[in-house]
């Protein structure tokens, strides 16, 4: 299992748009059945910060997720404006946190 987790930040006027296409994309996550989560969240608008995670059940579906046209397209508009602190993580335990 893999998650992405961390920031995004973009100039604070350009939040909601970037949510919004980031957003755009839960329907090309859901179809992918490595995707477990996807989730982009306004964190901070005065930072421009959006908190973003995601679950995937192996490299290659992320892989098969970051190529398609849908993501690519977000990586190209964006790029230019955006800071990214997302780190990706080997989840080699999960387990209830309630255990």
């Amino acid at each position: 299992m893999l998650l992405i987790a961390g920031y995004v930040y973009v100039p604070p006027a350009d939040i909601d748009e970037f949510i919004a296409d980031a957003q755009a994309t839960y329907p090309v996550g859901a179809a992918n059945p490595g995707n477990h989560l996807l989730s982009f969240a306004l964190h901070d608008a005065t930072a421009g910060a959006v908190t973003v995670l995601e679950k995937w059940e192996s490299r290659e579906a992320l892989d098969h997720h970051l190529a398609t046209p849908e993501v690519t397209g977000i990586f190209a508009k964006w790029a230019p404006r955006m800071r990214n602190e997302v780190r990706l993580y080997d989840a080699l335990n999960e387990r209830d946190p309630r255990a």
